[in-house]
């Protein structure tokens, strides 16, 4: 008897290397996967201008950043956008200021396949081979009501669907439906019940990994891990020389794996 759904994932057109360069944009989300990323030693960079919600956002960081990744991520929140009445641009930060000088609406389909797909040309313009993964993040957003905050993801996911069905750059990766038909209990979430919790995060890093990485990818993270493990290790007294020989040793086989790597790039 299985008590849970597993989310079928295809197999996508392309694998990610060890060391891969990346880039993350995108909500909060984008951050927690990024970072994780980052602790297995992937090139990354994650929401360079900060935290983005929608798609004109995600467009405005990659139009920013100068960036050439292989691999991109975009993580999408919401639909809903603050436009300034002042000049009549959407922004990607209020900065804390009142809200009358702001309206708040809700982008199409139409408006944000259009925004994502000017934000893969472009990195497409900077390196032809790049691979866009989009994902829906799983935080709901209470203050729309969570009917509201169901409809603005029903949105992303369509927009999500049709720019992956309308070029071969870009991948779906289902991280709102792992969190919502996989994970379908509260113990996956945060004490406030919206953020999944670490490990719903821990999860879902698996499940990409193991759909996404390369086996040399695979065997790189299985070499590293016991590294990791070492340098992360919280000793008693961290000023003993004895401690600071055990850091010194794990730190040249850091180097001497990240060398070897390299040189398979």
């Amino acid at each position: 008897m299985d008590f849970r759904t597993v989310v079928n994932i295809e197999k996508p057109p392309f694998l990610i290397e060890p060391l891969e360069k990346m880039l993350f944009v995108g909500s909060c989300f984008a951050d927690s996967i990024g970072r994780r990323f980052e602790e297995e030693h992937f090139c990354v960079t994650v929401n360079p201008f900060g935290v983005m919600y929608n798609p004109v956002s995600v467009l405005h960081t990659v139009e920013r950043c100068e960036m050439a990744p292989r691999v991109a991520f975009f993580t999408l929140g919401t639909n809903h956008v603050y436009r300034l009445k002042e000049t009549g641009e959407i922004v990607d930060n209020c900065q804390k200021r009142p809200q009358y000088l702001f309206t708040e609406e809700q982008l199409s389909v139409d408006e944000c396949v259009g925004a994502l797909a000017k934000a893969v040309e472009i990195l497409q313009t900077r390196n032809a081979g790049v691979q866009v993964v989009v994902t829906v993040s799983p935080i709901r957003y209470a203050k729309y009501g969570f009917h509201g905050s169901q409809l603005s993801k029903a949105v992303l996911l369509m927009a999500a669907d049709r720019l992956a069905q309308a070029s071969a750059a870009v991948t779906y990766f289902p991280a709102y439906e792992i969190v919502l038909d996989e994970l379908r209990d509260y113990r996956f979430y945060q004490p406030d019940m919206i953020h999944p919790s670490q490990q719903a995060v821990e999860y879902i890093w698996q499940r990409l990994s193991e759909t996404f990485f390369s086996e040399r990818a695979k065997q790189f993270v299985r070499d590293w891990k016991p590294i990791k493990d070492a340098l992360n290790h919280k000793p008693f007294r961290p000023e003993s020389e004895e401690y600071q020989l055990f850091l010194a040793s794990y730190k040249e086989k850091e180097s001497a794996l990240l060398a070897r790597y390299n040189n398979m790039v």
